[in-house]
C-alpha cells in the first residue's frame, strides 16, 4: 500500500561548499570553511556566532555583496555565483533587501525620501508612505533621521528594505546599536513583517537568545557551519530574556 510522504519544500536559496579566502600581502587568510547552508521560503533563519566567525562574510555571499572563492550559491535555481556584475546588481536591487546596525540612512533625506530611494530602483515595489505606515511611522514621513530616535530610524531602514518587495531580507546585527526595549520593537517588528508577508530573512547575532524567536538558527565557528536547529515554537521578542 502506497503512504504520502511529506513533501519537503524546495529552498529559496543553497549554498554549496562555499569558501572565502582572503588575501593579506601575500598570506591567504581563509573566512569561510566549506558552508553548506539552504534557506527556506518564509521562515526566519538566525545565524549565530561570536566576532570573527565568519557570519558577516558569510552573509555578504548571501545577499550578492561578495563572491566564494570556492563553491556555489543558487537562488531559484539560478546560479549567482556565476552571473556578471551587471545581473548580480540586479539580483541584489530586485531581489535582496539590507538592513544594517548602523541604519545608514541619508542625512539629508526624509524618512519618507529616505524610503523612496529605494522604491525609484526597484522593480515592483510598495508605496514609500504605505511602507512607513506598516512599520508605525506614518506620523513621521517629514521628518529627518536626526529628528528620530534610534529605534524610529531602524524601522525606517526597514522600510526601505521592505519597500522593493524582496523575496529575501538580510539583517546585519540590526539591533546592536539600541537599547533593550527598542531592541524587542525592532525585532518584534521583524518577525511581524517575516509572518504577515512572507518575506524569508536571515538575521546574523551574537546573541544566543535571539534564536528562540526563529523558525530555524544555524551556528557558525571558524567559518563552518557547526550546529542547524529547528525552532519547534518560536516565541516573539519581548519573552526572550
Amino acid at each position: 500500500m502506497q503512504t504520502d510522504l511529506q513533501q519537503i519544500p524546495s529552498p529559496l536559496m543553497q549554498l554549496k561548499d562555499v569558501h572565502r579566502t582572503f588575501l593579506m600581502g601575500e598570506v591567504k587568510v581563509p573566512v569561510l570553511r566549506g558552508v553548506n547552508l539552504d534557506i527556506y521560503q518564509d521562515e526566519l533563519l538566525i545565524i549565530l556566532g561570536e566576532s570573527g566567525s565568519g557570519k558577516s562574510t558569510l552573509l555578504n555571499m548571501i545577499g550578492g555583496i561578495d563572491q566564494p572563492t570556492e563553491g556555489t550559491i543558487t537562488f531559484l535555481d539560478q546560479e549567482i555565483t556565476s552571473l556578471p556584475e551587471k545581473k548580480l546588481t540586479n539580483f541584489r536591487r530586485n531581489r535582496i533587501g539590507f538592513v544594517f546596525q548602523f541604519y545608514n540612512l541619508i542625512p539629508t533625506l526624509t524618512a519618507l525620501e529616505n524610503v523612496a530611494v529605494a522604491t525609484e530602483i526597484a522593480k515592483d515595489p510598495i508605496d514609500a508612505a504605505e511602507t512607513l505606515e506598516l512599520v508605525g511611522l506614518a506620523d513621521r514621513l517629514d521628518h529627518f533621521p536626526s529628528q528620530l530616535s534610534g529605534g524610529q530610524q531602524q524601522r525606517v531602514a526597514i522600510a526601505r528594505a521592505l519597500a522593493k518587495r524582496p523575496k529575501l531580507m538580510l539583517c546585519d546585527e540590526p539591533t546592536g546599536a539600541l537599547d533593550q526595549e527598542t531592541t524587542e520593537m525592532v525585532l518584534g517588528l521583524l518577525q511581524k513583517i517575516n509572518k504577515q508577508t512572507g518575506t524569508s530573512m536571515v538575521m546574523i547575532t551574537h546573541s544566543p537568545s535571539m534564536i528562540d524567536m526563529a523558525d530555524r538558527s544555524a551556528v557558525i565557528t571558524d567559518g563552518r557551519i557547526t550546529d542547524i536547529r529547528q525552532t519547534r515554537e518560536p516565541i516573539s521578542p519581548e519573552k526572550i530574556r
